[in-house]
C-alpha cells in the first residue's frame, strides 16, 4: 500500500491514476511515501522520514526544498511541458495586447456608458479610434529567450503569424532542438537577440544563472521601442531596471504574469495575476503527468522528469517474480556499486539486469535479481556508508 499526501486541489483525472487497492491518497495522510502538490510552499518540516518522492504538478520547483530532498535521497519530480500550450496561448494574447491599443480602447468604450445616443456614440468612436492605432505582428521580429517546451510552441505560433523568430538558449537540449521549427534563427549572443527584436519573450527557469538576467545592461542594448514579455518567472528580471527603462521610454511596454506594486497602474505595463497555467486542461495535464511519474517510480523505480535524480528506466523482465527489483539511492562517490554487488553475491543473489545512473551528488541504481532478497540483505545494503535508501519493488 502506497500512501500519498496531497496538497492544493489536484485534478480528479490525475488522482484517479493513483487510487485503488494499492494506493491511499488525501490531504490528511500521515507517514506518506510520497507528496503531490501544485503551488503549496513545502517546508522541510512537512516531509516525513519515510517520504520517497515529491511530485510538483507544474514546471517550477521553487516551492520545494530540493537541497533537503537531495540530502535525504528524495526524488523531486516536475511536469515540464504539461502546461506549455496554456502558457503559449497567454503569450500570444500578450503579443496582441502589446501591438494594438486593445485595452485602452476597451477602457475608453467603457467610459462612454452614459451615452444613450448610438448615432452620436458611433460618430465619436470613428473620430477617436485613431488614438488606439497599433501595428500588425506580421513582419515584426520576436526574440525568444529559452527554447524549451513553451518557447518552441511560441516560436511555431509566431512563425504562423508571419513574424521573424530569433531564439537564444545556451542549454538547448537535443529533444528541444528536435521540436524547434527550422525557421527559427538561433542566436548565440543574448545581446544580439535583444538588439534586433521588436518583442522579447522570456521562457527560462529561475536558477542561479538566470536570476536577474534582464538587468540594466540587458535593457540598455534592447531595440528602442521594444516590448518585453515575461511569462516565465518574476526573478528573471530586475524590477528596478524595468522601471528605469520604462521611465526613460527606452522600453515601450512591459507585459508580465508577475505583477509588482511599483509597476501596477502604469500605461506602459500590462500585468496579469499569474494565470499562465490557469486552464482546466493544463491543471489536468499536470496532475496526470505528475501522478504517472509517481506511480512509475513507486512501483517500478523508474525516474522521468526529476529535477535532482538522473533519468532512469529499466523495463521489467517478463514473468519476473515479485519483489525481485531493488531501487538504491546513494551518494555519488567511488566504489558504491561494487560494495552493493558484493553484498548480493555473498547472499547468493544473481543480477539479471541493472542500470546505474548519477547526477551531481546523487547516484541511483535499479537492480533486477533472480530471487527476492530478504530483509537482512536490505539491511546490509542500507548499512553501507553513503547508501541513502534501499527498497525492494
Amino acid at each position: 500500500m502506497y500512501r500519498i499526501r496531497t496538497y492544493n486541489n489536484i485534478a480528479r483525472k490525475g488522482l484517479a491514476i493513483i487510487e485503488g487497492e494499492h494506493y491511499q491518497t488525501g490531504a490528511e495522510i500521515d507517514n506518506a511515501d510520497a507528496l503531490l502538490l501544485r503551488s503549496h510552499k513545502l517546508e522541510s518540516g512537512e516531509i516525513d522520514d519515510n517520504v520517497l518522492a515529491v511530485a510538483r504538478a507544474g514546471a517550477g520547483t521553487n516551492n520545494v526544498p530540493v537541497p533537503h530532498c537531495n540530502e535525504h535521497g528524495i526524488a523531486v519530480f516536475n511536469t515540464p511541458g504539461a502546461n506549455a500550450n496554456a502558457v503559449k496561448e497567454l503569450v500570444l494574447a500578450g503579443l496582441l495586447l502589446g501591438s494594438r491599443g486593445i485595452l485602452p480602447g476597451v477602457n475608453y468604450v467603457d467610459s462612454l456608458k452614459e451615452m444613450a445616443d448610438n448615432t452620436a456614440l458611433s460618430s465619436l468612436l470613428e473620430k477617436e479610434k485613431k488614438r488606439f492605432k497599433g501595428n500588425e505582428l506580421a513582419g515584426r521580429t520576436i526574440g525568444i529567450v529559452g527554447l524549451g517546451a513553451i518557447g518552441s510552441l511560441v516560436a511555431e505560433a509566431a512563425i504562423h503569424l508571419g513574424m521573424e523568430v530569433l531564439g537564444h538558449d545556451p542549454k538547448l537540449s537535443v529533444d528541444a532542438a528536435w521540436r524547434l521549427p527550422n525557421q527559427v534563427r538561433k542566436i548565440e549572443n543574448l545581446s544580439a537577440l535583444l538588439a534586433n527584436s521588436d518583442y522579447v519573450t522570456l521562457h527560462l527557469p529561475a536558477i542561479e544563472p538566470t536570476i536577474g538576467l534582464i538587468n540594466d545592461e540587458a535593457l540598455a542594448v534592447m531595440k528602442p521601442g521594444a516590448c518585453l514579455l515575461n511569462f516565465s518567472r518574476d526573478e528573471i528580471v530586475d524590477p528596478d531596471a524595468i522601471l528605469a527603462a520604462l521611465n526613460a521610454d527606452s522600453l515601450r511596454l512591459y507585459i508580465s504574469d508577475f505583477p509588482r506594486h511599483e509597476l501596477i497602474g502604469r500605461d506602459d505595463t500590462i500585468l496579469m495575476p499569474h494565470i499562465g497555467a490557469s486552464t482546466g486542461e493544463a491543471e489536468e495535464n499536470c496532475a496526470v503527468m505528475a501522478a504517472r511519474q509517481l506511480k512509475d517510480f513507486l512501483e517500478d523505480g523508474n525516474i522521468r522528469n526529476s529535477v535532482n535524480f538522473p533519468a532512469t528506466h529499466l523495463d521489467r523482465i517478463p514473468d519476473s517474480q515479485p519483489d525481485t527489483r531493488l531501487a538504491i539511492t546513494n551518494r555519488n562517490v567511488p566504489g558504491m556499486l561494487g560494495q552493493i554487488l558484493s553484498v548480493l553475491a555473498e547472499r547468493g543473489l544473481n543480477v539479471v539486469d541493472m542500470i546505474n545512473k548519477s547526477r551531481d551528488e546523487l547516484a541511483y541504481n535499479l537492480i533486477d535479481l533472480d530471487a527476492a532478497p530478504d530483509q537482512n540483505t536490505l539491511e546490509q545494503i542500507r548499512a553501507i556508508e553513503d547508501v541513502i535508501c534501499a527498497r525492494r519493488l
